[in-house]
């Protein structure tokens, strides 16, 4: 069976996954923003006006994993079991790097659930801070890892 996303005529289609087996499935991205680094100091410091930024982030994220379906047309409405948001700043850089861990026991994978819960929440720490300073960028967004399902375990760089 073809895992794609168009039928034998050419027409866009959702993959039928019905006969798949429900596995634990896992998958972790990340998303990079850039900004210089006095604003992600006055992030730290709890200076920006709109509020808390990475905790807004992080809500906004999840939130994003259980919208994913209304956003990229093709994937399916899975029920997620676990949904992160994890950031690791370098104030000398002036870079937040979001990761985002979703796991869901279906019958396919959560790799898009994770890359939209990243660059959610990456988009919103821009919207939160583009009063202080319009030229933050949001660089690489990709997956990490991902595991579950017939295909098992993808670890970024490992097989590349």
């Amino acid at each position: 069976m073809s895992f794609n996303h168009f039928d034998d005529k050419g027409q866009a289609i959702m993959v039928d996954v019905s006969h798949k087996q429900p596995t634990l499935r896992t998958a972790v991205a990340t998303a990079t923003v850039r900004m210089k680094p006095e604003t992600l100091a006055a992030i730290l410091a709890g200076r920006i006006t709109k509020g808390d930024v990475l905790a807004v982030a992080r809500l906004a994220g999840i939130a994003a994993a259980k919208k994913t379906p209304e956003l990229i047309p093709l994937s399916h409405p899975l029920a997620i079991h676990h949904a992160a948001v994890d950031f690791r700043t370098d104030p000398e850089k002036g870079t937040v790097t979001v990761e985002a861990t979703v796991r869901a026991f279906e019958r396919t994978g959560v790799e898009m659930e994770a890359m939209t819960t990243a660059s959610v929440a990456a988009l919103t720490i821009y919207d939160m801070c583009k009063g202080t300073e319009k030229g933050i960028t949001i660089g690489e967004i990709a997956l990490l890892y991902k595991e579950g399902g017939k295909s098992g375990v993808y670890r970024r760089g490992a097989t590349e």
